[in-house]
């Protein structure tokens, strides 16, 4: 994987997490700041799922599902994108992966766990 993903793990209903992405080392064909970046979901039974993107000027976006609970950002001097999640509902369990906007470059994602 291109990216590290890290911060997952069990949390109860209303808690919080903050995943971390990491450039893995891995050479790109442009520099990190050039990329926008995504965080998306992968549930059992349920399709991919898209939370958010951060664009390489900052500007971010998200899903409905997600909006008002979750908060992406990135540190271009650090190569690295966060997800703050709060409020944590047990629908938000599943293994969680950055990506480029394009899908080219991925982590290995981070499972996180929401349940009482």
């Amino acid at each position: 994987a291109q990216f590290v993903d890290s911060g997952g793990g069990m949390v109860q209903p209303g808690g919080s997490l903050i995943l971390s992405c990491a450039q893995n080392g891995f050479s790109f064909d442009k520099t990190f700041d050039n990329y926008a970046v995504i965080w998306f979901r992968q549930a059992p039974g349920k399709e991919r799922e898209g939370l958010s993107c951060i664009s390489n000027d900052g500007s971010t976006d998200y899903s409905d599902s997600v909006r008002g609970r979750f908060t992406i950002s990135r540190d271009n001097a650090k190569n690295m994108v966060y997800l703050q999640m709060n409020s944590l509902k047990p629908d938000d369990t599943g293994v969680y992966y950055c990506s480029t906007d394009d899908y080219k470059y991925m982590g290995q994602g981070t499972q996180v766990t929401v349940s009482s």
